[in-house]
């Protein structure tokens, strides 16, 4: 019955996806190019592919090299509208759980949202005076601009390949989009992924030859306190982070919500509850965005608990340094000269 409902449906959405495309295909809807370096980290498929933790790992490496990067975000889910700077009263509601992560994560680095990224750049590009790039958060939708160097994300147990167009799958753009791509990552790989697992998945992506496949893999902080968590979380896929924890707290639960959840002073009574069963409650970086903005921590403080955020970094299982040479390169010769 939910084939008979959703493949239809399915069709639908494909249909008025291609026709968009077509349309700035065709230059009927205008597609611009800036004069910064771009670099869009995407998919094109909703949620949990990794993007925030590998947009930080390329914040990082430009960082790393002397140049001078900028983040820009649609700021999902925030309260705000337009083109938003982050600035020291910058909020999950001003700018949205993802961007406020990478706020907190680099101070140093100008961080905006703006739901049209080609505006968004052109205000950074006059707001920021050293600017050598400026890095997409999710951005290979946005063809009103034209990004110089897309990076396309895709979970390695749930390839777009083998996945359908909303709401049939969770694919939000048509798989011919990955073909725009000039790296492709595959990311969230298993720890001990052998190199004849690696070779099985690029004859099935059956890539181009102006693109390169990499594997990266999420790397967890070491976890040092001790008793019974409730691992509380609103992301996407958290069977991931749940199967990690499991090893080390076999008697772990889970309490999940929906992708960037508001929790409300209901879900906090909820999770009060069920946390008395627990010696601390345990949570991604992402969420905890968000539960700063209401009283569980104060309230876990006063029974003795903690609210402990779980930091995951993006780590390559193929060489990191062809990746970065990718990316270094294409900033290098994108260059103002």
């Amino acid at each position: 019955m939910k084939e008979i409902i959703t493949i239809p449906l399915s069709a639908l959405y494909m249909t008025g996806v291609a026709i968009r495309h077509f349309l700035f295909d065709k230059r009927v809807l205008p597609s611009h190019i800036v004069e910064v370096p771009t670099i869009c980290i995407g998919n094109i498929a909703v949620g949990g592919t990794g993007k925030t933790p590998m947009t930080a790992y390329v914040v990082d490496l430009l960082l790393k090299n002397g140049y001078h990067p900028a983040v820009l975000s649609r700021g999902y889910k925030r309260r705000s509208h337009g083109f938003v700077m982050a600035d020291a009263d910058a909020s999950v509601e001003s700018i949205g759980d993802e961007a406020m992560l990478l706020h907190r994560m680099f101070p140093e680095v100008p961080l905006a949202v703006c739901e049209n990224r080609f505006r968004g750049v052109k205000q950074l590009k006059r707001q920021v005076k050293e600017l050598d790039a400026v890095i997409l958060d999710d951005g290979l939708q946005h063809r009103a601009i034209r990004c110089g160097f897309n990076v396309l994300l895709t979970p390695y147990d749930h390839l777009y390949i083998d996945d359908h167009m909303l709401p049939w799958g969770t694919l939000r753009d048509l798989p011919s989009r990955a073909l725009k791509a000039d790296a492709v990552v595959v990311t969230k790989c298993p720890e001990n992924i052998r190199p004849i697992d690696m070779r099985v998945v690029d004859n099935r992506l059956h890539l181009p030859s102006y693109q390169q496949l990499h594997f990266a893999r999420i790397a967890y902080a070491p976890m040092e306190q001790d008793g019974n968590p409730l691992v509380l979380c609103g992301i996407a896929r958290p069977h991931y982070m749940m199967e990690h924890v499991l090893r080390q707290y076999p008697h772990a639960q889970l309490m999940a919500y929906p992708d960037h959840h508001k929790y409300t002073p209901q879900d906090i009574e909820a999770i009060m509850a069920r946390a008395k069963g627990f010696d601390f409650v345990l949570t991604t970086e992402k969420d905890l965005q968000r539960l700063r903005t209401t009283d569980l921590i104060d309230r876990l403080h006063e029974q003795g608990k903690r609210l402990i955020a779980l930091p995951i970094r993006t780590r390559f299982c193929t060489p990191a340094e062809a990746f970065d040479r990718q990316i270094l390169t294409y900033v290098r010769e994108n260059q103002k000269r």
